[in-house]
This record gives C-alpha cells, structure tokens and sequence, in this order.
C-alpha cells in the first residue's frame, strides 16, 4: 500500500494546480451524507420549523379560547344556550369560521395596467388603472417621444414609419389577402386605396360643449385633500383625467410595466417602492372605505403574483402589507393557480393575456407545473399600439395622436375594443366615426374608414415582431437586483423554466450554455444554490424543433440539477432550437459550435469555453459564471408566436407523456383582458390545429366557465383561495418578524 504523498513531492512532480483553475474531470464530487442527520429526524417534522410550529400553537390557542367562551356562554345562560356555528370547531379540527370571515379578507391583483382588489366576500373587484399622478415639471408626453414612435418630418408614410415595419405590414395585408380568398372571403382588389384616400380627406367636425351630452369631466387639480401640497396625489381613473395642460402640472407614474417592477421611468428605487405603497394605501381608503389605518389589523390579505416572479418583488409586497399596512396575515397565489380555483378547473393549460405580458403555463391538481410556465413580453396594449399605427400608415385623419397623452390613450383603447376583432367575416371596408375629447378644447368628430387593421393588429400575437420592442428591456436590473441564494451571495435565485428558457433560447442560443462554477457540490448538502426544487431537469421541449410525434432526449444523470436561472451546478441539456434541422435534431441537442455552444453528448457537462491572449504562456479560461448566464438571460427579451409559445409549455409540462400532451391540448383556458378581442379564442384553436393536425379534435379552447369575465377570472380565483378552511399559506406579522423573508419558503404552495 503506497503511503501518503506530500504536497511537496506532488508539487515537484507536476500534479498541482498552480496555473489554472480547471478541474481534472468534468464528473461533479458528491458531497457524502451528513451520518448525524440522515439518521435521525432532524427537519423532518412539522414541529421543528418554526413558522408551522408557530401556526399550530396558533392554532390551539384560538381552540382554547374558543371553549372558555363556549363554557363562559353556557355557565350565564344556566344551558339554555344555542351557540352560534361560527363559535364552533370546524368539521377538519381547524380554526373557526369566525376566523376565516370574507368580510375580513383583502384580495389584491396588481397589474401593468391595473388594479383589482375588493373583500373575498364580494362577487366582483374593483378595478382601478394602475396609475398615479404627482406634481412634476413635465408630463409625460413632454419628457417621451410620441407613441406610435415615428418621425414627423419626413414626408412618405414608408419613411415616417421605418422600411422595415412597413415591408412586415405590407406582407401582413397579402397574406390576409391570400388566406381570405382560400376560405372564399370577397376581396375587393382597391380595399386599401378606398381607405386611403378617404381618410387623406376628411376634416373633423366640431361640436360646441353644449352639444356633447357626452362631456368628459376632467379632473380639478384645486380640489386636493391636504391643500395642494407636493404629496398630493390622484390615482386610479382620477390620475387619468388629469389636464395635461393643468397649473400646476401633473405626471403620471406606472409602478408595474411589461409584467415587473418598472425601473426605466423611476429615477430611485425609494421612488419606485414609495408610489406602490401610496397607490395600494389610497385604494384601500377610497375604494375599499378603510378610512382608519388602525383597523387595518383586522384585516387578512390575499396578494396574486406572476407565475414566473421576481424574489425580490415579493418580498417588497410582503414587506408593505406587514409592515406598513399591518395585516395580520398574509397569502400568496400565482396567477395561473388562481385562475383554474376562479373557472373550476382540475386540469388546464392557462393563457393570460394580459395588458403588457402574456403568462401560460399549465395546472396540475390545484398546483403550476414548474417547467411549463412562460412569460411573453406583450399584449393588449401592443395590439392597441399597432392598431393606431396602422391606422396611422393608412391616414387616420387624426394623425397628430400620442398614446403619451392622457386623452389620446383613452381614445385608442375605446376604438381597439369597439373595432378589432379575429373574425375574417367582419373584415370589409366600413365607415365609423369617433369623437375626440380634449381638456380646454370643443369636441371633434372625426370620419374614418379602416379595412383590415382592425384584425391584423391582434393577429400580431402569433407574429410578434409587428410590435415595437425596442425599449421593453430598458434600464432592466438598474434599480432592482436579482436574488440571490441565501448560503451563496453569487448564485442567483429567482425561478425559472424549462419552456421559457426554449423561448429564449430561440432568440439567442447561446444562453444555453453552462459551466460548472468553482464552488460547485462544496459544502453541505443543503448549501446548492437552486431557484426550484433539486429534482432531475428533463430536457426542455421545443415545439418548432422537432416532429409532432417527437418525445423527449434520454435524460441526463441522476444528480440534481437546479432550475437553469440559479446558474446551474449540474448543467442542464439545451432546450431544441426554433426551427432547428432534422439533422441537428437527431445528434445532441445542444447548441451547434457557430451560436457560441460547444457541442456534447448527451448528459455530459460543457465546459468552459477556452481562449488564448497574447501572452503564449496564459492559458486562463473564461469561465462564465451564474451571475454572467443569468445576465445574459436577462437581457434576452422574451418573444415568440403565442401557439408556438402554447406547444412548448404543453410539451415540457407532459415530458415525452403523448397522453398527458392530448389531455392539456383539450383543456386549453384563456383569460384576461387582452383575450377579450372578438373571436380570440377560436382563432387560437385554429391556429393550434394547424401545428398539430394529428389532434384536430383532441384540441379545445374555451373561456372560463360560466362565461365570466375573463378580466376578473383570475382574481375570483384567489377570493376562492382566501375563503378555504384548511389553507395553511398564511404568513403572520409574528413569523415575518422572526424569520422575515425566509417565511415565505415554507408557507406557499409551491417549491418557492
């Protein structure tokens, strides 16, 4: 038996690492099992985490009260008593229903474009725009280029609106063209020239304010609560109204854009933090009539957050409502969990469309799968957008509109739900009107006549290059940093997924790629830095990357393998490439060596890329860390076709199963205010039969049930949620102050 060897000798022999960091095999050290925990039962009960320790004793001390009144109750009354059934145990041995009272419940859903909260005892929310207005030097449409961006000096509709965009509508207007005749639509051949040359005609008509029994009343700027000091604000359909031309002047302030915290318009976190506190502080003054701050503590709250969410976003909202609002308890729900309790559903695809953000991802028996949730990064206000820039391309009498102006904006939302629509049949050249109404200003009525704008904006959900992306990742991570791992500062923490990571990877493959950090399987067991659960990662799908038929890759090895967005310790297999060939498909599915990847086997490791300066002697390879793929990540706009977005989540929420794949396909629900344009839902189903002609009739699209809004799904979803008797996800005001944050990883739902 060969004695141990000195680090002298193995020095002098050559076998030390002095000039580089690389590991001699690429195969992870799996740390041993800690002997002391794994035979014993230590974190292994219920009653050894606190927060669920505090709950049960919480628990039992509202049982023991309960029978001293019960007992006090019987004893005055000599037994002649009937006791109310909410002074009662409940059926499940939990808490009363005294102290699971709707009444006393807050359900809060905060969106890009608004807001809808109310008591879980009400049938409907109310909705408020997400929307405040402060005192500041310039509005917005003084300090931001006009919306529809374009440039006003040139001349030709081509130039104004760039060679680009225009060459993408022109294709737009003949492929609809060509579709219509295939389904033996009438198509009249000079369409676009009637259009044309009737709006480059018509003058608008002016209406003296006597005459418009429609007047708009604006906001009165004189008429603040604390005197017109600089804390004064409105919100809601008040900030709205504001003047732009009012003494003084006014900008309004939109806390949540584009699906997360807005950093591009705030100029300090503090700012941005401070706006979503008073704007959530004055709804539930005005719009709830909770006057007193100090019956606050009363009250529980429900808040709905995004299926792929940022830590740090919720734990700022957690903050707000223990802190400085007081709740006594707080509980989470994701959107897409909400909205199958909201409709009834035990299994269902959820698309939800919403302002700023389409979310799909698929629901499981009351709970999200994790691989198959998505975020796409546009929506109904995109559609709005494009509808009035197309309209702008074909002379909309108006053509001095700017989303940026209060009054302008309200003017295209009214005519996006009066005139889009998904249905061909209502496609032909027709005359309408619209009234513009304008602070300080007699009402004009303009004439107008538009063709096949009103489908083609929609239509850019499956083509969403017709929107204007070019400023949705400004100022991104500039206020706000990511999380991070609480056992390693430089592994971040925020989830993600297999489905969206096959998005992104569709734009730029090279996000894909992975290393094995320096720190990796050091330490102990629980110290791997992971975002989801440590369960094996499957090989994400792609729709477009492979036949119909295809299953998933053999899998990688047994080890666990965190979520790709922690910056993985056991790389995870790249997701097929959008429109990858046969022939790549059938090798390793990683990314080829021209997109930046190195190409490996199956379940191997890919290792660090390596490149040479100008000094022959270094031989430093560039390791990109967790920190580096998570970066690049987030500078990856998240983009694609919504029915190949669809495909994908339903793929990586079956993983190879063909059976679960039909069942998800048949259960396919659309919510939200962007899925409430005409004929949505059926045109996505055709759209989805195209993709998959081998389950024509397995794929069913629907409306929630009962044929609820879909604006309000989501949030009855939650009301539901707040009113079970057994829902142990409530976070007290005592647990936040001992464990803070961290709370939230035992209570929610889901892997958090």
């Amino acid at each position: 038996m060969v004695g141990k060897v000195s680090e002298r000798v193995l020095a002098r022999e050559g076998l030390e690492r002095t000039d580089n960091g690389m590991k001699q095999t690429s195969w992870p050290d799996v740390p041993p099992i800690n002997q002391k925990n794994y035979y014993t039962d230590y974190m292994k009960r219920d009653d050894q985490i606190l927060s669920l320790r505090l709950q049960a004793e919480a628990n039992r001390d509202r049982l023991v009260q309960n029978a001293k009144d019960r007992d006090r109750a019987l004893n005055n009354t000599n037994g002649d008593v009937t006791l109310p059934v909410d002074d009662l145990q409940g059926e499940d041995g939990g808490p009363s229903s005294s102290y699971m009272d709707p009444s006393k419940i807050i359900v809060i859903h905060p969106g890009s474009q608004n807001l809808r909260l109310g008591f879980a005892s009400d049938a409907l929310p109310k909705t408020i725009p997400m929307v405040l207005a402060t005192k500041y030097p310039q509005t917005e449409s003084e300090m931001y280029e006009a919306l529809p961006r374009r440039k006003f000096e040139e001349r030709g509709m081509d130039q104004q609106h760039g060679e680009e965009w225009s060459k993408k509508y022109q294709k737009a207007c003949n492929d609809l063209k060509v579709d219509m005749r295939q389904n033996k639509r009438k198509v009249l051949p000079n369409s676009k020239d009637l259009v044309v040359n009737f709006n480059r005609r018509t003058e608008p008509e002016i209406i003296s304010q006597h005459n418009d029994p429609l007047q708009v009343e604006w906001t009165d700027v004189s008429t603040l609560e604390d005197g017109g000091s600089e804390s004064a604000v409105f919100i809601g359909h008040q900030a709205q109204r504001v003047p732009d031309d009012s003494n003084p002047k006014f900008k309004l302030w939109r806390p949540i854009q584009n699906g997360w915290l807005n950093e591009n318009e705030y100029p300090t976190q503090a700012h941005l933090f401070n706006d979503l506190e008073t704007l959530l502080d004055r709804a539930f003054r005005w719009e709830l009539g909770l006057k007193k701050s100090t019956e606050w503590k009363q009250y529980s709250c429900v808040i709905i957050i995004p299926d792929l969410y940022d830590k740090k976003y919720v734990e700022q909202l957690l903050h707000l409502c223990i802190e400085w609002f007081e709740f006594s308890r707080v509980a989470f729900i994701q959107e897409s969990m909400a909205a199958t309790f909201g409709a009834g559903y035990t299994q269902a695809c959820v698309v939800d469309c919403g302002a700023q953000k389409t979310s799909i991802a698929c629901v499981e028996d009351g709970l999200c799968i994790e691989d198959s949730r998505i975020n796409l990064k546009f929506g109904g206000w995109d559609v709005t957008e494009t509808f009035i820039k197309m309209m702008l391309y074909d002379n909309f009498p108006y053509q001095e509109i700017n989303l940026r102006r209060r009054y302008d904006f309200l003017l295209a939302e009214e005519l996006k739900i009066k005139y889009c629509t998904l249905s061909q049949a209502n496609i032909s050249v027709q005359n309408y009107d619209f009234h513009l109404r304008a602070p300080n200003q007699p009402t004009r009525k303009y004439m107008f006549k538009c063709y096949d704008e009103v489908i083609l904006a929609p239509m850019g959900f499956y083509d969403p290059s017709i929107f204007d992306n070019s400023h949705k990742l400004d100022k991104r991570r500039h206020l706000i940093d990511r999380s991070y791992n609480a056992y390693d500062v430089d592994m971040p923490d925020d989830p993600t997924s297999a489905a969206q990571l096959a998005i992104l990877a569709h734009i730029q493959p090279s996000v894909t790629q992975t290393t094995i950090p320096a720190s990796s399987f050091t330490g102990a067991p629980g110290e791997m830095g992971m975002a989801t659960p440590s369960k094996e990662r499957s090989n994400p799908f792609n729709f477009l990357g492979h036949n119909n038929n295809a299953s998933a890759t053999p899998g990688t090895s047994k080890a666990p393998s965190p979520a790709p967005d922690a910056g993985v310790s056991t790389p995870v297999p790249a997701p097929y490439m959008f429109g990858a060939s046969s022939r790549d498909l059938n090798g390793s599915p990683v990314p080829s060596a021209r997109n930046g990847g190195t190409p490996a086997p199956n379940g191997s490791f890919l290792l660090p890329t390596t490149s040479f300066d100008n000094n022959p002697t270094s031989n430093q390879p560039l390791q990109r860390t967790a920190k580096d793929l998570a970066t690049e990540r987030d500078s990856v706009l998240p983009v694609a076709p919504l029915d190949i977005a669809i495909m994908t989540s339903i793929q990586n929420a079956a993983k190879g199963d063909e059976k679960k794949v039909r069942e998800l396909l048949g259960s396919i629900m659309v919510v939200g205010g962007g899925a409430k344009i005409p004929h949505f839902a059926p045109f996505l189903e055709e759209r989805l039969r195209a993709r998959r002609p081998d389950l024509q009739d397995k794929i069913l699209v629907s409306r929630s049930a009962r044929e609820m809004d879909e604006q309000v799904v989501v949030w009855k979803g939650a009301s539901v949620f707040a009113k079970l008797a057994t829902n142990d996800s409530w976070i007290t005001g005592g647990e936040y102050k001992v464990l803070g944050s961290r709370c939230v990883y035992h209570k929610v739902l889901w892997q958090y």
